[in-house]
């Protein structure tokens, strides 16, 4: 468990000197990262989605590729193409950026309905097929994918299915004042991010994800995941609620921060922590409670409240 501990916290260090006064959202990057699933940063231009990306993958030492996202992006753009080589009379695989170990798909709500679809295989599965041919991606494998979502023209919100497939969406914000003239000292000569360098390798990375199974939750915290996640689909304003999938990422992610935090076993803090990130995206709000402008984090919130925490007592 230690050794775990220790894998993420290097990793948690070196990206800190990048993302300055970003520690929480290193922090849920990291417990997604730990927990083998993918993240949709959903932020405004300009605030570190991309050197998020970029530095977990030099921390760890592994290939990384970026696609920009546009409107005429086609599906063998993301995932490779076979071409056929007249020398052998045989059909090649040219794999595309997706076959990458971190992959960071940039606006990825400007391209279409199709091509997002092409990542939906290799996100679930952890292989894609090619004309009829399945290959397999490398490991670790994780999808980082930025949306700005101020900017509704030419761009197609993405589906319930995809949204579901992200364990997590994260928003960076903008830096505190004092955050953002840090920034500006680190930049004065370079980027910090040409200065970090390589802290573990993707073995160490796939032993932590290994350990994140073995970190202990107990009988009480399940019920108390699936409270949550079942309160979701009989609120009054929600159409949609969350799915299993969201309980398995609640239950997933809360030992891996359990594992971050140098415990072996689960608390119920580590899962409200988690609430919000790991649901927020996979509740749909009615009509009635957008036109009130009712939040999903409200729904959230109101189910935090009226659930009891395991351990605790209830009033007389």
């Amino acid at each position: 468990m230690a050794s775990g501990n220790s894998t993420l916290r290097l990793i948690f260090d070196n990206v800190a000197r990048v993302l300055i006064g970003k520690r929480a959202e290193i922090e849920l990057a990291l417990v997604a990262l730990a927990s083998e699933g993918h993240v949709l940063l959903e932020d405004v231009p300009g605030v570190g989605k991309t050197m998020l990306a970029k530095s977990l993958a030099k921390s760890i030492g592994c290939s990384f590729r970026r696609i920009q996202f546009t409107p005429d992006l086609l599906p063998s753009d993301v995932t490779g193409v076979s071409i056929y080589n007249q020398r052998t009379e045989q059909f090649e695989f040219r794999p595309g950026p997706v076959m990458a170990q971190i992959v960071l798909a940039d606006e990825i709500n400007r391209a279409t309905p199709k091509t997002q679809s092409a990542l939906l295989e290799s996100m679930e599965e952890r292989h894609l097929t090619v004309d009829g041919v399945t290959n397999r991606l490398p490991h670790p494998f994780m999808v980082l994918a930025t949306q700005n979502p101020i900017e509704y023209e030419g761009t197609f919100p993405l589906p319930e299915a995809q949204l579901d497939r992200f364990m997590m969406r994260v928003r960076l914000g903008y830096p505190a004042r004092d955050d953002e003239v840090a920034i500006l000292d680190s930049q004065v000569v370079s980027h910090p991010i040409e200065d970090i360098l390589q802290v573990v390798d993707a073995e160490a990375l796939i032993e932590v994800q290994r350990e994140v199974r073995q970190i202990h939750v107990d009988q009480s915290l399940r019920r108390y995941i699936v409270d949550i996640v079942e309160a979701t689909r009989t609120h009054p304003d929600v159409y949609l609620g969350a799915s299993p999938r969201g309980s398995l990422s609640l239950f997933r992610t809360s030992q891996s921060a359990a594992l971050l935090a140098g415990r072996d076993y689960v608390i119920p803090d580590d899962i409200k922590m988690l609430v919000d990130p790991c649901l927020g995206h996979r509740i749909i709000m009615n009509p009635a409670a957008r036109v009130r402008n009712v939040l999903a984090s409200t729904v959230i919130r109101e189910i935090l409240q009226s659930i009891v925490v395991p351990g605790t007592r209830v009033p007389a």
